[in-house]
C-alpha cells in the first residue's frame, strides 16, 4: 500500500507558523535579516524532513496488520476519556493525534463500527480546538460508505488529520499542530511495542519467538529516523510543558535507538543481533512513559 504523506501545503503553513512564533518587530527583523534568513532556511529544512519521514496516522497500524499480528483492543486509548482532555488545548491536540492512530488501527483490522465511535470522540477534540469540518458528520458517513475498502478509510482518516494540522498552523498555533503529530506517532509506536510485549513468552523457545516477532520488530526499528525528525521539530518550539518533557523523552528514545547501531549491524549482515525483543525493552519503556504522559 502506498501511504499518504503530509502534503506540500503543510510544509508551507508550518514554516509560516513556526517563524511567526519567533516574534520580533519589523525593525528588529531588518537589523537581523541575515540571521533571520539563516534561521528560516534551517527551520524549513527541518520541517521538510519531518513531513517526509514521520508516518501518517494510518501507516504504522496498516504495517502492523500486514505482518499478520493479531488485533489487541487493550492497546487503544479509551475513547470515553475524551471529556478529561477537553479542558486543555495541549491535551486535546495530543489525544486527537492518539485517537487518529487508534482509528487507523481499528480500520486496518476492519473494526469499522469501533472506528466510527472513535471518530465521534475525535470530533469532540477537534471541535474543542476550533477545527471545523475535519471530523464532522460527512467524514463519519464516508467512513460508513467505505467499510469494505481499507485504502479509502486510510485516505479519509489522513485527510481529516491533515485538515486539522493545516488549520492549526494557519492560525499560528504551531505548538498544537506539533502536539497532534506527536500524539499520533507515539500512539503508533506504543501499539507496535505493546504487541511485542504482550506476546506470550511461554509458547515458543526464544529463537522461534523472535522469528515470529521479526516483522513487528522491523516496523519498530524502521521508526528511528522518524524519532530523529520529530525531535528536531519539537526543538524549534517553546520548551514549556508538555513540549519540554516530550522532547526529553524523545532524546532518550534517540539514544536507545542509537545503542542498537541498527544500520551498522545490517551492513555487516548481523541483523540477528538486533532482531530480538530483549533489545526493544528500553525503547518500549520510554514509549510507555511518553504515552502515559499523553493520555493521563
Amino acid at each position: 500500500m502506498k501511504f499518504m504523506r503530509l502534503k506540500t501545503y503543510l510544509f508551507a503553513s508550518l514554516a509560516v507558523a513556526g517563524l511567526w512564533s519567533c516574534g520580533g518587530g519589523s525593525s528588529e527583523k531588518e537589523n537581523n535579516s541575515d540571521e533571520f534568513s539563516d534561521a528560516e532556511e534551517s527551520l524549513k529544512t527541518q520541517i521538510e524532513d519531518v513531513i517526509y519521514n514521520i508516518p501518517s496516522p494510518s501507516e504504522i497500524p496498516y504495517l502492523l496488520q500486514a505482518t499478520g499480528a493479531e488485533y489487541n483492543q487493550g492497546l487503544l486509548n479509551d475513547r470515553n476519556k475524551v471529556d478529561q482532555y477537553s479542558s486543555r488545548t495541549d491535551k486535546a491536540a495530543l489525544n486527537l493525534g492518539v485517537y487518529a492512530s487508534d482509528i487507523g488501527y481499528l480500520s486496518s483490522y476492519e473494526k469499522t463500527q469501533e472506528a466510527i465511535d472513535y471518530l465521534s470522540s475525535a470530533k469532540k477534540l477537534a471541535d474543542n480546538l476550533g477545527v471545523i469540518g475535519s471530523f464532522d458528520m460527512d467524514v463519519l458517513q464516508r467512513f460508513e460508505d467505505n467499510i469494505a475498502n481499507k485504502d479509502s478509510l486510510a485516505n479519509i482518516l489522513n485527510t481529516a488529520v491533515q485538515s486539522s494540522e493545516k488549520y492549526l498552523k494557519d492560525e499560528s498555533r504551531n505548538k498544537l499542530a506539533a502536539l497532534l503529530l506527536t500524539g499520533s506517532f507515539v500512539e503508533g509506536l506504543y501499539i507496535s511495542t505493546g504487541l511485542i510485549k504482550s506476546y506470550p513468552k511461554d509458547l515458543l523457545p526464544d529463537d522461534s519467538r523472535n522469528l515470529v516477532l521479526t516483522p513487528l520488530m522491523r516496523v519498530i526499528l524502521q521508526q528511528e529516523k522518524s524519532v530523529d525528525e520529530l525531535s528536531k521539530m519539537l526543538s524549534t518550539i517553546d520548551q514549556a510543558e508538555p513540549i519540554g518533557g516530550l522532547a526529553a523523552d524523545l532524546a532518550a528514545l534517540q539514544a536507545s535507538y542509537r545503542s542498537l547501531n541498527i544500520e551498522e549491524q545490517i551492513k555487516n549482515n548481523r541483523s540477528d543481533l538486533v532482531l530480538t525483543d530483549k533489545n526493544l525493552v528500553e525503547i518500549t519503556q520510554i514509549v510507555e512513559k511518553m504515552r502515559k504522559s499523553i493520555v493521563e
